[in-house]
């Protein structure tokens, strides 16, 4: 199984993946969406979000922008990161399956500063 989760406000992907107010999750095989589902935002704390991931089995995060000690952790994980998303969740997980979706490498330096994001 393979597990796409799309840092999100309800349907649509958030600008900074730490304050989303919830992940969609969507379960792939044989590069089909095959279940989806929206969790809740457990909290923003240092590390914890892509640690949470993680154990969930997500293989890909999808993001507006998030920040650098994010993307090294998921990195560590081995879990890929697409940046500088946009528009509907379930719209940018099917462009990512068919290898449309491309990251821009959108990394947040200053929390304070959403629209620095360069979403």
């Amino acid at each position: 199984m393979f597990k796409i989760a799309v840092a999100s406000e309800n349907q649509m992907v958030t600008e900074h993946f730490g304050h989303c107010s919830n992940f969609n999750i969507f379960e792939v095989e044989n590069k089909q969406i095959v279940k989806s589902e929206s969790i809740p935002n457990p909290g923003h704390r240092p590390g914890f979000l892509p640690n949470y991931l993680n154990e969930m089995g997500v293989n890909v995060v999808i993001s507006g922008g998030m920040g650098g000690g994010a993307i090294d952790i998921f990195n560590q994980k081995g879990i890929e990161v697409v940046l500088g998303v946009s528009g509907n969740a379930k719209v940018a997980a099917e462009s990512y399956l068919n290898g449309t979706l491309k990251s821009t490498g959108s990394v947040c330096h200053e929390h304070q500063h959403h629209a620095e994001c360069g979403v």
